[in-house]
């Protein structure tokens, strides 16, 4: 059975963006505009803008998926690493136990 899309949606290609951007004509959100939303929804709900930003949510959900998961290729991948040790370092993983586990998820 075929889903058709909700009343005054449509479906997006390959090459459109889900988050357009503004009035100046960007085909994107911009990174500045994604930090100012990042900021205005971590003070909605009562925390410090200070202590969470965009780059601390990517940390953090990148933490969590390998406290889960143990994967740290998958990790790489998410993050854009080249290097299995950039993807080690970012996360404060201890070395020789990421090094052990990266060889088993790469078999």
């Amino acid at each position: 059975m075929d889903r058709q899309p909700a009343a005054g949606s449509r479906q997006l290609g390959l090459d459109d963006h889900l988050f357009p951007g503004g009035s100046q004509g960007y085909s994107h959100l911009s990174t500045r505009q994604y930090a100012r939303l990042v900021k205005a929804w971590v003070c909605s709900i009562g925390l410090d803008p200070v202590s969470y930003g965009t780059h601390s949510m990517r940390r953090t959900k990148a933490s969590l998926i390998y406290q889960r998961t143990k994967n740290l290729r998958a990790i790489q991948l998410l993050l854009g690493h080249s290097k299995i040790e950039s993807t080690v370092r970012y996360l404060g993983v201890e070395v020789d136990d990421a090094l052990l586990l990266a060889e088993q998820t790469e078999a």
